[in-house]
């Protein structure tokens, strides 16, 4: 029977990554902010030394577009300021836009003929095929958050078969 207290787990599995962390700041909903927002995270991620893959790099950079230009077409009557939030843990980032619209918009796959309406279905293909998830959740001041989580590194394929 051991005596005395449990060992403590070694401190490189309780301390959080030099990366790890929440950073979150705001925009003014016009069409200008959406490169801004992207650059911000682009830069942040580069400033934190993330290993982010490149393709989830690039996956994350059109994630952000996507959403800042949706909540900027959609909401920005009812939400003049947008919050774009960027979560780091270890091996995954997650990325939200906030606004205070409370309408909840659904991923749909526009017609080949449409200019626009793609958006948010490619949000949820991206994010699906690097492994990870969206979704819509209400915020407390009635208006939504939009949020994509992927891992630092795609999922493992397999290689092609050659016949």
């Amino acid at each position: 029977m051991p005596s005395g207290p449990p060992a403590e787990p070694p401190e490189e599995l309780t301390s959080p990554l030099a990366y790890e962390g929440v950073w979150r700041f705001t925009a003014p909903a016009l069409e200008a902010s959406v490169p801004l927002a992207r650059h911000a995270v682009r830069d942040l991620l580069a400033e934190q030394r993330v290993p982010v893959a490149a393709d989830i790099m690039d996956g994350l950079l059109l994630i952000v577009s996507e959403l800042v230009t949706n909540a900027v077409r959609h909401a920005a009557l009812l939400s003049p300021q947008i919050a774009v939030q960027l979560t780091i843990g270890a091996n995954w980032l997650m990325v939200a836009v906030e606004d205070s619209h409370p309408y909840r918009p659904k991923a749909l796959e526009a017609d080949q003929g449409d200019v626009g309406g793609r958006g948010l279905w490619l949000v949820k293909t991206f994010t699906a095929e690097a492994g990870g998830k969206c979704g819509v959740e209400p915020t407390a001041n009635g208006g939504k958050a939009l949020w994509a989580e992927l891992p630092l590194t795609p999922l493992a394929t397999s290689p092609p078969t050659v016949r």
